[in-house]
């Protein structure tokens, strides 16, 4: 077996000791990449058909939900009571099993509701994660709080109260990334106020917490040239371990994309920029890295290119160190949002500018197949992969899968109304069905045991 494949081997089946194979137990997956191994997924389905459960939600969020052993966990917002929620399902039936106000109220911003910054987003739109013996909840006013399995809580505190205010100019909604025992999450930020809130010379940093108890293990500087929003990232830190066994957290935003001990947090690589001379100061970063071919996918925005970096590095890269680049405005491979999937040996790159999906191989950056994808709404949440297909929707909580060998549109399943406008969750593959979150709902999609035994029959 080739070296590299051995350690991705070694990886996965690190995190397959955390939890079981059909979980989804972080905003990305198993693999931190959007991909799964589940089979058996409906190809047919509706508000109705093949429904196994519908649970209707307090309140909007663009977290995605997280399915762990028999628990489902997701957040939420309560606008009118002004609450932060945590919610935990039951995965067979979707009964609430246990619901939390889990946000403190903290609002550092002024007059407003407690529940939003600005109308884009609201602060349930990072994801839960959880090892299977705590779950974690992260709310964008730094609310961080963790249960454990029967929603007795372990500890909480608020980010912003014990670090100092968050200086961004939407919606702070990055997910904590859990691994080597360590709760990580990069807050990377602007160093002056903005929207009145803040002060000068604000740090970015990596912090690294205890995911026992929420203490600060680490608050390591990221330091970075860029300037004024380019200095924003909503990216979430993504897990790698290199040929020579080195693990490492991928992070990106500030102009740049670097690899970080998940221990210390101290950088070792970093590649950039793809803002020559940090001339463009309007540039934040929304996609996280994805990790897959010996690459790692760093998304600039607003129409600019993909690049994919060679992993494995150390020090300050150059342009050597490119694997490829995507020709950008000139080409469908570019994303301002959604992250990239990694699937069966290729990266598929939703392209909310475009209204595309295009399927690219990790080593050339060649694009196999690019589909246009309808038009009706944006396309906000990120791509995954499970049963042969490629699993999108779009803010109007229209559900799109493309055969990912062939690039055909197989399925298209409407799951909203007319007021499911914002929908911006990932579809969730988890234990034989789809779990799909619109502004209103979560409906668990698949077959029921009845179905199950009459294809056998």
């Amino acid at each position: 077996m080739p070296v590299r494949a051995y350690l991705t081997t070694l990886l996965l089946l690190y995190l397959g000791s955390q939890a079981s194979a059909q979980d989804w137990v972080n905003w990305r997956g198993p693999q931190h990449d959007g991909s799964s191994t589940v089979e058996g997924l409906p190809m047919v389905f509706d508000q109705e058909a093949n429904v196994l459960w519908k649970t209707v939600l307090p309140g909007s969020g663009a977290s995605t939900p997280i399915v762990v052993g028999e628990r489902v966990f997701l957040t939420s917002v309560d606008s009118d009571a002004g609450q932060l929620l945590a919610i935990c399902l039951d995965r067979d039936s979707g009964e609430v099993l246990w619901q939390h106000s889990a946000g403190s109220g903290y609002q550092a911003f002024g007059a407003g509701e407690p529940t939003t910054l600005g109308s884009r987003s609201n602060y349930a739109s990072p994801s839960a994660v959880s090892d299977g013996v705590l779950v974690t909840f992260f709310f964008g006013n730094g609310d961080l709080v963790a249960y454990d399995m029967e929603g007795e809580q372990r500890w909480r505190r608020n980010l912003q109260e014990d670090l100092g205010e968050f200086q961004f100019q939407w919606t702070f909604s990055a997910t904590p990334t859990l691994w080597e025992d360590r709760l990580v999450l990069p807050i990377l930020q602007r160093d002056a106020p903005v929207n009145d809130h803040g002060k000068e010379g604000t740090e970015s940093f990596i912090l690294g917490l205890d995911p026992a108890t929420g203490k600060t293990l680490f608050r390591t500087v990221r330091p970075s040239d860029a300037r004024v929003e380019s200095r924003e990232s909503y990216a979430t830190a993504i897990p790698y371990v290199t040929e020579e066994g080195r693990k490492e957290l991928i992070v990106v935003g500030g102009d740049v994309i670097s690899g970080h001990d998940p221990l210390t947090g101290e950088e070792f690589w970093r590649w950039g920029t793809w803002n020559p001379g940090h001339r463009e100061q309007w540039w934040r970063v929304v996609p996280s890295a994805v990790v897959g071919g010996g690459v790692a996918l760093a998304c600039a925005p607003k129409g600019a290119p993909v690049f994919a970096v060679q992993l494995g590095g150390k020090g300050s890269l150059d342009d050597a160190s490119l694997a490829w680049k995507s020709e950008g405005r000139r080409s469908p491979v570019t994303s301002d949002v959604p992250t990239p999937l990694y699937y069966r040996d290729h990266f598929y790159i939703l392209s909310d500018l475009r209204s595309m999906l295009s399927k690219v191989h990790p080593g050339s950056g060649e694009v196999v197949w690019s589909v246009p994808m309808p038009r009706d709404a944006k396309w906000r949440a990120s791509p995954t992969g499970a049963d042969g297909r490629v699993w999108c929707m779009d803010h109007g909580a229209r559900v799109v899968a493309i055969d990912a060998e062939s690039g055909e549109i197989v399925t298209v399943a409407q799951m909203g109304g007319e007021e499911n406008q914002k929908a911006r969750s990932s579809v969730v593959p988890a234990h034989g069905s789809l779990f799909i979150r619109t502004d209103t709902s979560l409906f668990r999609v698949g077959f029921s045991e009845s179905d199950a035994d009459s294809d056998e029959d």
